[in-house]
């Protein structure tokens, strides 16, 4: 039942405001819902997509685009949105990426991310140029939301965090390979590590990085 529909915006502000959830209750809907994804790069652990419904009344304050923010500066407003906020997240494997790739498995995370919220939003303002075809809401993409939607600021912020903390896990497992730093990315320090001890059961064998490494 996803409707596909794209609000680029008039301007890029300084800062996200509420000016596209706004245009979505103008248009009917009640309970809006930010989506977005962290970890679509990476070599290694999984994409995370998160769905966030502000209370209107309690935003936090300093909500920005992830990327933005300090890591300390994000835990902070992670813990504000969990306790302002209703939220919802998906995690797609490394394996999920390889089997549907990183598009496919980015969709089917929103789609099960929206799902997990505690109450369905009547639409979900989603990052980027792609709504998933199976969405349980209206749908409608944001192109760069995460720095102009308020509501998607604060999905980008528990998506990146929820990503974050996953790695520190994975760090515990395959400790050689760094990923509490570089997240899975592919730094000088990852690859290193990559051509020196060949893949883990946690990287993407479907990134051309990683298939050069199986020996």
């Amino acid at each position: 039942m996803a409707m596909i529909d794209s609000i680029a915006g008039a301007a890029q502000p300084d800062q996200p405001d509420l000016f596209h959830e706004h245009a979505a209750r103008a248009d009917g809907a009640c309970l809006v819902a930010g989506v977005d994804e962290a970890g679509r790069g990476p070599l290694a652990g999984p994409v995370v997509a998160a769905a966030v419904i502000l209370d209107p009344d309690n935003i936090p304050l300093g909500l920005n685009d992830s990327k933005k923010l300090t890591e300390a500066r994000r835990e902070a407003l992670f813990a504000a949105i969990l306790e302002t906020g209703q939220i919802g997240f998906c995690a797609a494997p490394s394996v999920e990426v390889d089997r549907l790739n990183i598009r496919g498995a980015t969709l089917w995370a929103i789609t099960q991310a929206v799902l997990s919220l505690p109450v369905q939003p009547d639409i979900a303002l989603i990052d980027g140029r792609d709504v998933p075809p199976g969405l349980s809401c209206p749908g409608r993409y944001v192109i760069g939301g995460d720095a102009k939607s308020l509501s998607i600021a604060a999905a980008s912020i528990v998506a990146k965090v929820v990503r974050d903390r996953m790695c520190a896990i994975m760090d515990c497992g395959y400790p050689d390979f760094g990923f509490a730093r570089h997240k899975g990315y592919g730094t000088p320090v990852h690859m290193a590590a990559l051509e020196s001890l060949g893949p883990s059961e946690v990287h993407r064998m479907s990134f051309a990085p990683v298939m050069a490494a199986i020996r």
